[in-house]
This record gives C-alpha cells, sequence and structure tokens, in this order.
C-alpha cells in the first residue's frame, strides 16, 4: 500500500496492526466512528528512536514537516477542579496554552499536563500520544489548520509506528473541536 503523503516502505491499513497500537488507539481503530471508512487511518511503522518530530521530518524529508501534528495533554484549572484536555497543533507550531487553551477550557490558569499524568490518563506511550482514543469524556482541541489539511501525520499511541488520516477525520473524534489560532 503506497501512503498518501510521505515515502514508507511500510505502510497498510491501521486495522490490519492492532497489535502494534495501544489498547485504547487499537479499541479507536477497531470500532471506527463519525463513518470514518477503517481504510482511511494508515499506520507507518517507524523506528522508535526517530519518533520525536524533528528526528522524524529529518530522516523521512522535510516535507512532512507541514503535514505532520502534534498531540499534547494540558491540564486547566479553575479553584481546585482540574480539566485535562488533548491539543492538536501542526508540529511547526506550538500550543497557545496561555490563551485559546485557557479560554476554551473557561481555566484560570492552562499548562502542559505531567509526563506521569499523561501518560497514565491516556494509556499510551510518552512521546507517541494520539487524539485517536483518548478519553472520552475529554475535550479534543483541534487547531483549524489541522482539519484543513487533505492529509495529516500523527502519533499512534507509541514511538513505533504513525497513524496518517485525512484532517476532517480528526474533527468527528469523540470530544473534538476546531479552535481557530490554537496552534501560533
Amino acid at each position: 500500500m503506497r501512503a498518501p503523503i510521505g515515502t514508507f516502505e511500510d505502510a497498510c491499513p491501521a486495522a490490519d496492526r492492532l497489535g502494534l497500537l495501544t489498547d485504547p488507539v487499537a479499541r479507536a481503530v477497531g470500532e471506527g466512528w463519525g463513518g470514518v471508512p477503517a481504510e482511511q487511518i494508515i499506520h507507518v511503522d517507524t523506528d522508535p528512536e526517530i519518533a520525536d518530530t524533528a528526528a522524524f521530518v529529518a530522516h523521512h524529508g522535510a516535507d512532512l514537516l507541514r503535514r505532520s501534528a502534534n498531540c499534547v495533554v494540558v491540564a486547566g484549572k479553575r479553584g481546585g477542579e482540574v480539566t485535562l484536555a488533548a491539543c492538536l497543533v501542526l508540529s511547526h507550531s506550538r500550543v497557545d496554552v496561555n490563551g485559546a487553551v485557557r479560554k476554551h477550557l473557561g481555566a484560570r490558569k492552562a499548562s502542559f499536563a505531567p509526563m506521569e499524568t499523561a501518560v497514565g490518563e491516556t494509556g499510551m506511550e510518552y512521546g507517541g500520544i494520539t487524539p485517536v482514543g483518548l478519553p472520552a469524556d475529554w475535550p479534543l482541541l483541534i487547531d483549524s489548520a489541522v482539519v484543513d489539511e487533505e492529509w495529516v501525520l500523527i502519533g499512534s499511541g507509541t514511538r513505533r509506528g504513525k497513524l496518517i488520516m485525512p484532517g476532517k477525520a480528526l474533527a468527528a473524534l469523540p470530544g473534538a473541536v476546531a479552535v481557530e489560532d490554537l496552534g501560533v
């Protein structure tokens, strides 16, 4: 199978590789959502040593930077309550935590969640967190620029592998909200 973006030797439908995905991601891919056809979720098996965006792009080509997105877990605090959420922005930008995230969550303070919290609450590996398979009650803030991309390269829940899927399909994930200027 030829991947819709990038040049990868090992690409196939993610549904054929559920064993390479973490449990929450495998369940989400297996169940589908929002009418997203399973064949539109592609898995690319990659070396975990090059999972970080800069290393991945250096290895596979700079053109992937504009079509890659990073997912981070944030914590919004108001009073004694903490709201966890995920944010997805194109890799060449950063999440506007103190502006767009704080405002959208109605939080007094927002910050990146500690690694232990992000990993423990998602069931995914740090450096591979993806919006696919997140806890259903979490807000998923997606920069509008991600949704506008025809195809986007994202994490797969592990450092070994990436998912490629349509930007519009990401907007159909549970809890997803497109946010203008989430990535700055």
